[in-house]
């Protein structure tokens, strides 16, 4: 591209030196001289016209390769110069480098578009108005080719990972949908995933009936059989016809663990009215202060320690309800840690604006066993002699009712925290 630069120049100056030489042959008189430099000025300028026409010819043929996608192209020099064959030579070899990349962007192109419709999820590229662009295999399996994305799935994916149920052909799936926000080209776009979650729902709710069902039936077991038992006993007995004090006594005391066993029974059985009958909490702005202030009265010993980042917090939450759960957790807590040397349980609330509020509840106890610590949430199980298990399953579902979790950490010998997270929509408020 230099050479042929240099060689218009050359031109350019040849043309300007002829046409200045004619100008002073003519004023001299020297006609022939002038007629020599001025068919010399004309072969020049003739020379680098044709020059011009052939390289806009080589121009305008790769433009038309380009627009027409067709890079087979190859350039030669229109006649035989040294500078139009370098021209055409860097002509062919941009048109082949531009081959070669749009080659390789093709098999990029072709390898993620087979890896996405491999993977057994749903995936989506619409603009914002839910108008599908693209979908893989899985999506068209899942939806069908449609052209609108339906309003659930849009409504929703518009939210953080969402659970929709789709109708397909008259039975319904439960779909879990994420979405993600992207701009190419100055046009937003939606990135929608879909993953159909039915069949890990169905086994998730079939192994917590079964779950469920053991428990229940292991403590109805535990209460009948005795009861039975002893029916049984008192019925092969027959009635006497003098009742001695002897007798009276054997009865009165299987009627005493019949009595004890069913009232047993009944015990488990309003638990479980307990654990079923949450109602749906009331929530108002509690300081934390004053929260904790409460729960201090119920537990003043001087191993309990109640810390707050700062003490204009307030939660937006049912009071009675995170009282309740405050009040088992630190009662277990007591009970992990009361035979230590020094025991010390710590209860801290802390805020952080992308998260909500974070409350822990931390002692230097026993710790929970390894192989339970992922059951202590189940309803009715319990380590304890005397526990119900639904301690625990209360607190969990408290604060699954106020949207947000509980989660444990725990070491053999060390101690225990469990931590209560309240999400930013349930703090309406950050201070009074």
């Amino acid at each position: 591209m230099k050479q042929y630069g240099a060689s218009v120049v050359v031109h350019i100056v040849l043309l300007v030196l002829l046409a200045i030489g004619c100008y002073v042959l003519f004023l001299n008189r020297l006609w022939f001289s002038a007629l020599i430099a001025a068919f010399f000025l004309m072969a020049i300028g003739v020379h680098l016209y044709f020059m011009q026409l052939k390289l806009a010819g080589m121009m305008r043929r790769l433009i038309e390769s380009i627009r027409f996608n067709d890079m087979t192209q190859t350039f030669y020099p229109p006649f035989k110069n040294k500078v139009m064959a370098d021209m055409a030579e860097e002509l062919s070899q941009t048109l082949k480098a531009f081959r070669e990349r749009l080659l390789e962007e093709e098999v990029k192109h072709q390898y993620y578009e087979n890896l996405l419709n491999k993977v057994d999820t749903a995936v989506l590229v619409t603009d914002k108005s839910g108008r599908v662009e693209w979908m893989n295999h899985a999506a068209v399996t899942h939806l069908g080719q449609k052209s609108q994305l339906p309003d659930e799935v849009l409504k929703a994916s518009t939210e953080d990972t969402q659970v929709v149920r789709i109708d397909k052909n008259g039975m319904m799936q439960e779909m879990a949908v994420s979405c993600t926000l992207f701009t190419t080209q100055g046009k937003e776009q939606l990135l929608v995933s879909l993953k159909n979650i039915h069949s890990v729902l169905e086994r998730n709710e079939m192994e917590a009936w079964q779950k469920l069902i053991r428990v229940l039936t292991h403590e109805i077991m535990n209460s009948i059989t005795p009861i039975i038992s002893l029916s049984e006993t008192l019925s092969e007995r027959g009635v006497p016809e003098v009742l001695t004090e002897k007798e009276y006594a054997i009865m009165l005391q299987a009627m005493q663990t019949i009595h004890r066993r069913s009232k047993g029974l009944l015990d488990f059985v309003e638990n479980y009215r307990k654990l079923t009958r949450i109602p749906e909490p009331v929530r108002t702005q509690v300081p934390a202060n004053e929260l904790f202030a409460d729960i201090k009265k119920l537990f003043s010993d001087e191993i309990f320690h109640f810390q707050v980042s700062d003490v204009e917090l307030s939660l937006f939450i049912d009071r009675t309800q995170i009282e309740q759960v405050l009040i088992n957790l630190l009662k277990n807590a007591h009970e992990a840690c009361c035979n230590k040397p020094a025991p010390r349980i710590e209860i801290k609330l802390l805020h952080i604006p992308s998260k909500g509020f974070i409350l822990t509840v931390s002692d230097n106890g026993e710790g929970i066993l390894p192989d339970v610590i992922d059951k202590i949430f189940v309803p009715f199980f319990t380590t304890k002699t005397s526990g119900s298990g639904i301690g625990l399953s209360l607190c969990k579902q408290i604060m699954n009712m106020h949207g947000g979790t509980i989660s444990v950490r725990s070491e053999r010998g060390t101690g225990s925290c469990f931590t209560l997270t309240f999400p930013v929509s349930s703090s309406a408020s950050e201070t009074v």
